[in-house]
């Protein structure tokens, strides 16, 4: 897998390629969970796996927009998504933005971030057999949840293919994830 093209700029929120962009960050980053899972790093495996759903996040707030803004109850609201959300993403918000895409029709999203942010806590704390800082009391939990989000994460780019410029880029980004073996390591 090309990792280079991660070092490149994205390009502006405005264009089309900001989608491809992201969908290629999201692809690569949950290619280097699966590597770190292979490898035991299960906490650096979380944490790939997180910033792959949130680039995920990125390329469908910037896909879906037009339609955001509209369900936008304010116009400070309005202004946040087009130049914070869009182009950042902030895990302090990452729920709220996933019910506003739920609410345009991506079912079941707010669900899967929740176990993105709880993959999240478990980069920083590791497992927790009290649960009080991490969802996961042990690695074995934790990776279970990595490979079913990255599952997800596949089906969802996949089902892009006939909304975007599909690229070669993504198309083997795509092939070399799922040709990954996910493996019950952990």
């Amino acid at each position: 897998m090309d990792t280079e093209t991660l070092e490149n700029p994205l390009p502006k929120p405005s264009t089309e390629d900001y989608v491809n962009a992201w969908l290629l960050e999201s692809l690569v980053e949950a290619s280097l969970a699966i590597r770190f899972l292979k490898d035991g790093l299960v906490r650096n495996a979380a944490g790939k796996a997180f910033q792959s759903w949130r680039a995920l996040l990125a390329a469908l707030l910037r896909l879906e927009l037009d339609k955001l803004m509209q369900i936008a109850k304010t116009d400070e609201e309005r202004r946040w998504l087009r130049e914070r959300a869009v182009p950042r993403v902030p895990t302090s918000r990452m729920k709220a933005l996933s019910q506003m895409l739920e609410e345009i029709g991506y079912d079941g999203l707010s669900a899967w971030t929740s176990t993105a942010l709880d993959l999240h806590d478990y980069q920083y704390n590791g497992p927790d057999p009290d649960m009080a800082l991490s969802k996961y009391r042990g690695r074995e939990e934790a990776a279970y949840d990595i490979r079913l989000l990255i599952n997800e994460l596949i089906r969802r780019i996949e089902e892009l293919r006939t909304r975007i410029k599909w690229s070669d880029e993504i198309e083997n980004a795509l092939r070399a994830l799922k040709e990954e073996p996910k493996g019950k390591q952990g």
